[in-house]
């Protein structure tokens, strides 16, 4: 009964004591309960669909390109209430593939889906691109609107990206200002518009463009997956390896990113107006702005437990995002990043980025923390003012770490606030550990170790 009583009161103080120790929730950084959604990570069972093997069905491992049958497939298995597509050991080749509610995906171990490198493979359509609606590629993989959609398994989604990569560059000679609007590719995974989704376990590589773009989705979970791109001999443009747009309840777990961009961005959407979806703008016409639909914020993203090789940021809010909430990146591994936490400050966008905690990393990068203004596609679109951003709570603790600049920050009062920081037990080694804290407002500083190297 004395039992009873005890774990009775410690589940209302919201703590459980086992063997005299006191185990506390898992919180996000503004207070609120990490979910038990968020503690499942089983894997997938394909058990219980019926099952398709894409090479009885016309998709043969001969060098062609087999987009129609695959697509077949696709409606087929949909049409007959579901089921799983199985890759076998081989090489498949196709283009944009349109998955269907009910249909999912599984690739056995030696079985690569290679993407077509002839960008007519991949039908033009309005979707999301750097923080705009507007006209562009389909991805290799598209899954939109749908509910449960699962990829899983142990092969690979290849993105062929070779030719579009050195297309892209041999512009660029010509063009220096050459953007990823004038020379298009193909993403690799779209996920839009859509809940309940699980990408586990497969590799993910040679993107074209983006690799694993999720948007205005919600309960998504990525596991175990490898994604990489080559930033030598020919390095692999905007091959982000996870770009979250507009998206809630994500959980990005064990997964390994090596990629010639950022490791994972949060996206939302950018100009002088992109966050009308929070306020009272009542002189926004979506027709004047047509890129603005669809934007908005994200929400409660835990990325855990991954390992970083080379990439531009590790984690990156920007450079178009409006509001981001509740994002945790914790132990983690990072070998030759660029950043471990990027903070990208548009000075055309009204931009919020709150509640961010970095935990429990070791490693290096060139910068341990990096917050600046971020200029590309600069464009105010008539309005007069400076739209202010801020950037608050945010944490950055329990870190050993080496890098070549500690507190790469630079202030513009003008453009945006930094408040409510804090660092907090860091061992840090770096060519350059000079740490301002009249920089931010509210700046908390314990148990920091910074030593020159």
């Amino acid at each position: 009964m004395i039992r009873i009583i005890i774990l009775t009161l410690a589940l209302t103080l919201g703590c459980v004591p086992i063997f005299g120790k006191k185990l506390n929730k898992d919180l996000w950084p503004d207070g609120t309960e990490i979910s038990t959604w968020f503690k499942d990570t089983a894997s997938v069972d394909i058990s219980k669909y019926n099952s398709y093997r894409i090479t009885d069905y016309g998709v043969v491992n001969d060098g062609r390109i087999h987009t129609k049958e695959f697509q077949a497939l696709i409606d087929m298995v949909a049409n007959n209430g579901g089921g799983v597509i199985i890759v076998p050991q081989g090489t498949y080749m196709t283009g944009a593939l349109f998955f269907r509610q009910g249909v999912h995906l599984h690739i056995l171990d030696g079985g690569v889906i290679m993407g077509s490198n002839d960008p007519s493979d991949y039908p033009l359509l309005r979707t999301r691109i750097e923080g705009e609606t507007c006209l562009y590629y389909s991805a290799l993989i598209n899954a939109d609107g749908l509910d449960g959609f699962t990829i899983s398994g142990k092969g690979t989604i290849d993105g062929n990206g070779y030719t579009f990569w050195k297309h892209f560059w041999e512009r660029r000679t010509w063009n220096p200002k050459c953007t990823n609007k004038d020379e298009q590719r193909p993403r690799l995974i779209y996920v839009s518009n859509s809940k309940n989704i699980q990408i586990e376990g497969i590799k993910l590589q040679n993107s074209a463009f983006w690799t694993t773009h999720i948007y205005n989705s919600e309960n998504v979970k990525l596991l175990r997956l490898y994604i990489s791109s080559p930033e030598k001999p020919v390095k692999a443009p905007s091959t982000d390896a996870i770009d979250l747009d507009v998206v809630k309840n994500i959980l990005v777990k064990n997964c390994y990113m090596s990629v010639n961009d950022d490791a994972i961005a949060i996206k939302g959407g950018k100009g002088p107006y992109a966050d009308a979806f929070r306020t009272n703008y009542t002189d926004i016409d979506l027709k004047k702005f047509p890129e603005m639909e669809g934007d908005g914020g994200n929400e409660n993203i835990l990325i855990e437990d991954c390992e970083y090789g080379f990439c531009h940021g590790c984690l990156t809010l920007g450079s178009e995002s409006v509001y981001d909430h509740n994002i945790i990146l914790r132990r983690i591994k990072v070998n030759q990043a660029n950043n471990l936490l990027w903070l990208k400050m548009r000075p055309d966008t009204p931009q919020r980025y709150e509640y961010v905690t970095v935990e429990d990393i070791e490693g290096n990068a060139k910068n341990f923390l990096l917050v600046a203004p971020w200029t590309q596609f600069y464009d105010l679109k008539g309005r007069k003012d400076t739209p202010m951003s801020y950037s608050d709570h945010i944490t950055m603790r329990n870190i050993t770490f080496e890098c070549d600049v500690f507190f790469n920050v630079k202030p513009r009062e003008d453009q945006y606030h930094l408040s409510n920081f804090t660092f907090e037990n860091l061992s840090i080694l770096g060519k350059n550990i000079d740490l301002n804290k009249d920089y931010i407002e509210n700046f908390t500083v314990k148990n920091v170790k910074a030593d020159k190297k």
